[in-house]
């Protein structure tokens, strides 16, 4: 059976009211609003946007979604989760100061704002999966002790996995740090002792004692390391790094099957709303100005999230005449659908149903 994914024709450079409605218009198309309970904790999980990059969804194109979705319930928060990488979303304090500054604030949303995982990314449950690359993921807290999730994501190429949209953003951004680790590298960090300050931390919160002293620098025991990250998020001076995995399609798989497990969770409870607007050759996490490949298209949505990514695609390459994520970026980006319609995440089979 063909699942249904809703599109509407809109441009970047229309008003932000038209927007508005039109976001508003496809989220009440979904039906996901009619599952909201009064006691209902609803996570709208977004990108804040990097430094330098305005690729980011604005959040007055929000407006009107929120406001249907308070009409049900007042407990309705907007949210990410902290970045692996050291900058300025690895915290939760950073990463509030440069949502603020992209809009997206209390007083201009009229809901709280939330870094899902905590102050550095340490606030996680695990949901089993038991897949083949995944057997328990690593979610951060908020998602997991939510009721209804609507996943905003701006559709755009990535380097690594082809392209970046409501799959990665459900994967990738809902895990914790130490979830987005796991997804990323397939081998244990390591310490660069030039920029160690030797401080201890690192060993004082190792589940594994895999962390000792050597030479006035930590270093880290391979044979007893598990690969939970707890270093890399405690490091404050970005000594300790990352082996990350060049395996593209490791990563898309992983990053699928951690998608899989968030949409498990939810259990129909849950909606995904993609912006194909600024359509750029690299992710929002570019703290830079992204390349165009394509241009404005529209706003789609679905509750199925291989079928919206699967009907961005289509979309994208239909419009553009050719395939641009793969002339961008060089990756097979079929991999991530492929793998969600296999573990049952959801369907490549899909009808385009467009509304005014």
């Amino acid at each position: 059976m063909s699942s249904k994914v809703y599109f509407i024709p809109a441009s970047k450079e229309e008003n932000d009211n038209i927007l508005a409605k039109k976001t508003e218009k496809l989220f009440l198309k979904l039906g996901l609003d009619r599952k909201i309970e009064s006691d209902y904790f609803v996570a709208l999980k977004i990108h804040f946007g990097e430094k330098g990059n305005d690729g980011y969804i604005k959040p007055v194109w929000l407006l009107n979604l929120i406001n249907q979705i308070k009409k049900k319930t007042s407990r309705v928060f907007m949210t990410d989760s902290n970045t692996l990488y050291i900058g300025s979303r690895s915290n939760s304090v950073d990463h509030l100061h440069l949502a603020m500054a992209h809009g997206f604030t209390q007083s201009v949303l009229g809901i709280p704002i939330l870094i899902a995982d905590g102050l550095i990314g340490r606030d996680e449950d695990e949901i089993p999966v038991n897949l083949p690359r995944i057997k328990s993921a690593k979610i951060a807290s908020a998602f997991v002790n939510s009721d209804i999730l609507v996943c905003l994501s701006h559709f755009t190429g990535h380097i690594l996995t082809g392209f970046g949209s409501a799959i990665k953003n459900l994967g990738m951004g809902c895990a914790s740090r130490a979830g987005k680790l796991e997804q990323h590298s397939n081998v244990n960090p390591w310490i660069n002792p030039k920029l160690c300050k030797n401080c201890s931390i690192c060993l004082d919160y190792c589940p594994a004692e895999a962390i000792v002293q050597k030479d006035d620098s930590a270093f880290i025991l391979e044979e007893k390391c598990i690969g939970c990250g707890e270093c890399l998020v405690v490091c404050n001076v970005g000594a300790i790094k990352l082996r990350w995995d060049g395996d593209n399609i490791r990563v898309q798989e992983k990053m699928t099957e951690y998608a899989y497990s968030v949409w498990s969770k939810f259990k129909g409870k849950i909606g995904f709303i993609t912006f194909l607007l600024k359509i750029t050759k690299d992710c929002d996490c570019m703290s830079q100005e992204g390349v165009m490949i394509a241009n404005d298209i529209g706003i789609i949505g679905s509750l199925d999230p291989v079928a919206v990514d699967k009907a961005s695609i289509d979309l994208v390459i239909e419009r553009s005449g050719k395939d641009v994520l793969r002339d961008a970026n060089d990756v097979d980006w079929s991999v991530q659908l492929r793998h969600g319609e296999k573990i049952g995440l959801g369907s490549m089979d899909y009808e385009l149903i467009e509304i005014e």
